[in-house]
């Protein structure tokens, strides 16, 4: 699975979890709270995604010069 699917995947399962939070649900907010941690794993692991992505194409266009 792609970090864009997994951070999909998480903002789906914090939406949930906090909607059932703010009906009183307490537990549902520790839940919460650890689909927006998973959340910034996957927004880490993509943007190293992204940085690789651009270096990679970088290095090719120098290449082709």
């Amino acid at each position: 699975m792609s970090a864009h699917d997994e951070m999909n995947k998480h903002i789906d399962a914090y939406l949930l979890e906090n909607q059932k939070f703010e009906s009183g649900n307490a537990a549902a907010g520790t839940r919460a709270r650890k689909a927006l941690a998973e959340l910034a794993k996957a927004v880490k692991a993509r943007r190293n995604e992204i940085t690789a992505e651009k270096a990679a194409r970088a290095e090719e266009k120098a290449k082709a010069k």
